[in-house]
């Protein structure tokens, strides 16, 4: 059985596609593709279908030699059962989604990406779309920093529960 992964932000085309691309790169390094499966939805519609944003995949074949791959999707309310941890970028991306959620059924299942870094003491991963490059290079980082946290956390707590 497999642990599954949805990254969250706004759109799904510079945060949230990152966090997917660099927790499966992680999880390849670490042997584990058939233990952890991601994914990646935006809480709006406005990019559906969309690619990455080209600067997002600029910085990330910058400072980790990959391009992102993906399509944009919206979040939908079935993706509470699918998975079993949705990561929201930020707080705002986190209230949007529970506001689906009005029973409050999956609350436990959603946490902010933030929570997972070791490095950083940034809570939220910024937005880094009307930005220059450097915000861009800023996520990359801060996401390199929570995935890691985030791996360590399935492999030490939720990994041994399944195997």
């Amino acid at each position: 059985m497999s642990y599954k992964l949805l990254f969250v932000c706004l759109g799904n085309i510079c945060r949230s596609p990152s966090a997917e691309n660099i927790m499966n790169y992680l999880i390849e390094q670490s042997e584990l593709t058939e233990r952890i499966i991601c994914d990646s939805a935006g809480t709006s519609s406005y990019h559906i279908g969309s690619p990455p944003d080209r600067r997002m995949s600029a910085a990330a074949m910058q400072k980790l030699g990959f391009k992102l791959r993906g399509q944009a999707r919206q979040f939908q309310r079935s993706d509470f059962e699918e998975f079993d941890l949705i990561l929201a970028m930020d707080r705002e991306n986190y209230h949007n989604i529970l506001y689906l959620d009005p029973t409050g059924k999956y609350e436990e299942k959603v946490q902010l990406m933030c929570d997972f870094c070791s490095q950083y003491t940034l809570k939220e991963v910024p937005d880094p779309y009307y930005g220059g490059s450097e915000g861009f290079n800023q996520v990359i980082d801060l996401l390199m920093d929570a995935c890691g946290g985030l791996l360590e956390h399935i492999t030490s707590q939720e990994l041994d529960l399944r195997s």
